[in-house]
């Protein structure tokens, strides 16, 4: 990434086709902004959403896969000295605009510079301090994963059928009965199955509310809601605003990156 070079911080602009990164780490904290389109961070404890104009904060050392999909992104990268001793787990977070903009501005110097400067190590230290204090403000965008291949299945059926899915049509697929699948899937994550389910439900919808295209009964109807006014309800209390002021929001054109 930084070319052999003793660089401390810089940036790295993203805007090219679909991709799915291998599972990786890196020796740098990393901040990954997007812009445009939906980021998905998967680590062995939890599946995490990006949706634009939020950011992904990933810690150095964490093995983790990206998804890319439609995306104009920029990640900034730190030496982990740069900033206190955190916990090696991703978080989600609301950027304010201050921080976009410092991002943004961030681009004039890349992780792959042949050098530093004081300048550029001033902004990042400055950049640094702020996005440690940003850390308490986390998003809960992601959905808990599992090793035991049970309750994977569970997972995995349960993404597959949002639409139309029920307790019953998971129990059958997996072979437990609905009580045997409320108790494992409560006790292997911390979270209800239905839970789970409406949470998959609002993570999907705000990625299909950042693509041009689908209306918002569209979207209501992919993600499994009977009607428009329960969607709007669920998606407030989820997103604190409606589905229609999100996607103006997160579909407004992003900025020049060059």
């Amino acid at each position: 990434m930084r070319d052999g070079t003793q660089v401390r911080a810089g940036t790295f602009p993203y805007d090219g086709p679909d991709a799915v990164t291998t599972w990786h780490s890196h020796d740098l904290h990393q901040i990954e902004y997007a812009f445009k389109g939906v980021v998905e961070v998967e680590t062995s404890m939890a599946h995490h959403l990006l949706p634009p104009q939020q950011a992904a904060w990933i810690p150095a050392g964490l093995t983790h896969r990206t998804t890319l999909k439609g995306v104009r992104s920029v990640s900034v990268f730190f030496e982990p000295d740069m900033v206190p001793e955190v916990d090696g787990r991703v978080r989600i977070l609301a950027a304010e605009p201050v921080i976009r903009e410092m991002i943004l501005y961030g681009v004039r110097w890349p992780i792959a510079r042949p050098s530093s400067d004081p300048t550029a190590d001033a902004f990042f230290e400055a950049l640094a301090r702020i996005a440690f204090e940003w850390l308490d403000h986390e998003t809960p965008l992601n959905l808990p994963t599992s090793t035991d291949p049970d309750v994977a299945a569970v997972m995995s059926y349960t993404q597959e059928h949002l639409n139309e899915v029920a307790v019953r049509d998971v129990s059958r697929a997996v072979g437990w009965s609905e009580r045997t699948l409320r108790r494992k899937f409560l006790e292997a994550t911390g979270m209800s199955w239905r839970s789970y389910l409406l949470q998959s439900r609002l993570m999907r919808a705000m990625a299909l509310l950042a693509e041009p295209g689908p209306s918002v009964l569209d979207v209501a109807s992919t993600v499994g809601f009977e009607s428009v006014s329960a969607f709007t309800r669920a998606f407030g209390r989820y997103c604190g605003e409606t589905p229609s002021a999100y996607r103006a929001r997160v579909t407004a054109p992003p900025p020049d990156l060059a």
